[in-house]
């Protein structure tokens, strides 16, 4: 792991657990299981504990995400526009758990309370591209179109897509 990430911090101060957990994840995109053995180890708490934090908070993560996140919204307007069957057809297109990333690491599905995009209910969002007004027949082109594509580039500027 990179030392430098200890240089900020005082070693056996419990109070920099949660920002010595930020850093980790900033650097990695996710905390590895060696990181967690490092940081009991700079912080003097067991393993456990940390481990223990680090599943307790939703900002985490113990796994690597996919080149491409894909955000379901579940807020109360996509609910109502069926948002469930989005969910459903993602899960079973890509043979992953909401939470979870495809074995090839192209993919990692999650749900979000609100995307605020409530107009095109129900929405999705693949890494900065918006997919309204969505039906389940439109998820297998959205998968092969992001199949295919290349990791996208962190700057990219957000476009809309009414489907």
């Amino acid at each position: 792991m990179h030392s430098h990430i200890f240089e900020n911090y005082v070693k056996n101060d419990k109070s920099s657990l949660i920002p010595l957990l930020q850093d980790i994840q900033n650097i990695y995109g996710y905390i590895p299981e060696y990181a967690l053995e490092e940081v009991a180890c700079f912080v003097d708490m067991p393993v456990s504990r940390i481990y223990g934090v680090a599943t307790f908070y939703n900002q985490f993560r113990l796994t690597p995400l996919g080149e491409n996140i894909i955000r379901v919204c579940r807020g109360t307007a996509c609910h109502v526009k069926s948002s469930a069957n989005i969910l459903t057809a993602l899960e079973t297109a890509l043979n992953i758990k909401a939470g979870q990333t495809t074995r090839d690491k192209k993919f990692t599905l999650e749900i979000v309370n609100c995307i605020g995009a409530c107009s095109i209910a129900p929405v999705i969002t693949v890494n900065n591209e918006y997919f309204g007004r969505l039906s389940v027949k439109d998820i297998a082109g959205i998968i092969k179109k992001y199949s295919k594509a290349p990791k996208p580039r962190e700057a990219e500027q957000p476009e809309v897509n009414l489907a």
